[in-house]
């Protein structure tokens, strides 16, 4: 592979922040895997079993948990579920015996937890995924996983996730290794790939059928 001179001059000059992106790698792997060995056997269960027996699936987070739930929601539909992202123009309406499956590090996000508490009213089932087993949305919850919070971000600060937003008060809470929720977010995607293995087992699905469900109109 031809490299040109310029580039070969910028690696030879590479900063030692850049080299030690493997290292933050290998720390974000070894956080999940302590991360695996705290979970709660019960709770994942019980979550497996709504998914399992779920008729219609909504799914919620907002900012980046946002992302990790519609990639969550896209999972699910490849596997055949009618599954739908809350906020969406195309959304239907949410109808009794539907679930929802937020996501939510803090458990506290004010739009997040109007969005369950109408979910609940409803007659509707809220799975939450979160770092913050004892927050608002856990306690409305009808089951709740809860991913810990290693780095320690939801819980030593008093303020609300909207507070820290706006006041970009972060790095009183956080280090330059996986800032703000980010290793929240990480586990929520590995955790959420996890169940849809899971699932796949449970459901006997096989690959061409989910390729077969792959959008063809891009």
């Amino acid at each position: 592979m031809f490299i040109c001179c310029d580039v070969k001059v910028r690696y030879a000059h590479m900063t030692d922040e850049a080299t030690r992106i493997p290292a933050f790698m290998q720390q974000m792997a070894a956080i999940i895997t302590k991360s695996v060995i705290l979970l709660d056997r019960l709770q994942m269960e019980v979550f497996f079993q709504e998914m399992i027996s779920a008729k219609r699936v909504y799914v919620a987070g907002a900012g980046r948990s946002g992302l990790i739930a519609k990639a969550f929601g896209l999972r699910l539909m490849h596997l055949g579920y009618n599954t739908y992202v809350v906020g969406e123009t195309i959304t239907p309406a949410f109808l009794p015996d539907d679930t929802l499956v937020m996501f939510s590090g803090s458990g506290e996000t004010h739009s997040m937890a109007s969005i369950c508490g109408t979910a609940k009213e409803l007659g509707g089932k809220v799975c939450l995924i979160t770092a913050s087993p004892d927050s608002k949305m856990s306690r409305m919850a009808d089951c709740v996983v809860n991913l810990g919070d290693i780095t320690g971000y939801y819980h030593k600060d008093k303020n609300s996730f909207e507070i820290r937003q706006l006041t970009g008060d972060y790095r009183s809470v956080t280090s330059a290794f996986a800032p703000l929720g980010t290793m929240f977010e990480t586990l929520a995607l590995v955790f959420s790939d996890a169940v849809i293995s899971a699932l796949m087992e449970a459901k006997q699905a096989e690959i061409h059928d989910m390729q077969d469900r792959l959008t063809n109109v891009e």
